[in-house]
């Protein structure tokens, strides 16, 4: 029996940042019964299942109004289809009508969820063996774990308290040139970040396109929370703001739909020009890389997400308010439950404007081992913050998450955890 080294095969498997979400998973299914205040993913009982049928039956009438025969719109749904997928026209309806983003139909690339969106641009941005992304540290881990697959160095630009500050971007693109790295491209979440759940003001968001523009950056703007603000001030997007075509914009429709259509985005209309002269959008030039990794976005999952966009009058914002309501309070209620357990300790937290996550500084170390006996001894789960950190960090900090449960359950949650760090 073949039997291989576990140190042979690639850094992606075997490296402990990319198994970080295999470690939280595989710690909830050994205590079912904990609450769970690391799941980032949306709340259950939002999601129908005759949803389903609805919405592709919506999307059929569509395409029967735009005069394609049955045979056509089977085939449509049935069949392999363009690799950029069938309801970028949807999508780009969308974006003006919520984002006040403009682009072609043509810019939108219907992906197979958000995570294969980073996946293609990094692979289509970063060509040589010295390019490497920046991001925002604490940074998202899909970014940093499918840079890994990749071979792409991700060099992180830590975050001050407020956010993401222009001049850091500047300093850490000059570092990372001096030491003969070429930065390509900069990740970050401007809306209620995951983990941080910081979001810039509008000032800074002018002035990180400012910045970008010198470092000639493009700028990966992923957006899963905009939405989802305790209250209604507009926060526009960088790509509404973008006047240089300098923001490739990543969206997904888990969090303002269901994650379990698997589908997101990537808008991409910069201009590309070959050695003749030619010019196409960025779009489809990557359509190749797309090509083969998942051939196409599923046809039905498009069907299901484009009829939802043709019944909400292609906006989420207002199809989405009762989550909208849900997610505001459940954002309140674990501030309030913080404050009621940890006032006048040791621990800190921050409070976010909107989204799904707070983070604490505790007077522990936060680590794997820590959350093993708060799962096993205290019933209660939570992420640590050093999962989202390139070269170290976050060892006393940890991500609680309140997306997913009753608000009776967060509070909870938190007396568990209170329990526990008393400990």
């Amino acid at each position: 029996m073949v039997v291989l080294s576990r140190e042979a095969l690639h850094t992606s498997v075997v490296d402990p940042v990319s198994a970080s979400m295999n470690f939280l998973n595989e710690v909830a299914s050994r205590f079912p019964e904990a609450i769970s205040l690391a799941a980032g993913r949306p709340f259950d009982e939002f999601h129908e299942v005759t949803d389903i049928d609805k919405h592709i039956q919506a999307y059929l009438n569509h395409l029967r109004e735009r005069g394609l025969s049955a045979g056509a719109a089977r085939q449509l749904l049935t069949q392999y289809g363009r690799t950029n997928g069938h309801i970028g026209d949807l999508i780009a309806r969308m974006l003006d009508v919520d984002e006040n983003i403009q682009v072609p139909a043509a810019a939108v690339m219907v992906t197979t969820g958000c995570q294969e969106a980073m996946i293609i641009a990094l692979r289509g941005l970063c060509a040589g063996p010295d390019d490497v992304v920046l991001a925002a540290e604490p940074c998202y881990v899909g970014l940093t774990g499918a840079a890994r697959i990749l071979g792409v160095e991700v060099v992180g630009v830590p975050e001050s308290a407020d956010g993401l500050r222009p001049e850091t971007v500047r300093a850490v693109a000059a570092a990372t040139r001096a030491r003969g790295k070429n930065p390509k491209a900069l990740y970050l979440v401007p809306n209620f970040a995951n983990p941080s759940g910081v979001s810039l003001p509008v000032s800074v968001r002018r002035a990180l396109l400012a910045a970008a523009a010198d470092e000639d950056l493009l700028i990966l703007e992923d957006d899963p929370y905009g939405l989802f603000g305790l209250d209604d001030e507009p926060r526009p997007t960088l790509k509404s703001l973008d006047n240089d075509q300098r923001v490739i914009y990543l969206g997904s429709f888990a969090k303002s739909y269901f994650p379990g259509a698997r589908v997101g985005y990537l808008v991409a209309d910069q201009t590309v020009a070959d050695a003749e002269g030619r010019r196409t959008l960025l779009a489809e030039e990557l359509s190749t890389v797309k090509s083969m990794l998942t051939v196409n976005t599923s046809a039905l999952s498009q069907a299901v997400v484009g009829g939802m966009l043709i019944d909400a009058g292609f906006s989420l914002r207002t199809v989405n308010q009762a989550k909208i309501a849900f997610y505001r309070h459940n954002l309140q209620t674990l501030l309030a439950a913080l404050q009621k357990h940890f006032a006048g300790t040791a621990v800190r937290w921050n409070s976010p404007s909107g989204g799904f996550f707070v983070v604490c500084e505790v007077p522990v170390d936060a680590s794997e081992d820590l959350l093993e006996i708060s799962a096993r001894e205290y019933g209660v789960l939570w992420t640590p913050m050093r999962f989202f950190y390139v070269d170290g960090g976050g060892t006393h900090a940890l991500r609680l998450s309140c997306s997913a449960l009753e608000p009776a359950q967060i509070g909870e949650g938190v007396r568990r955890l209170a329990a526990l760090l008393r400990r």
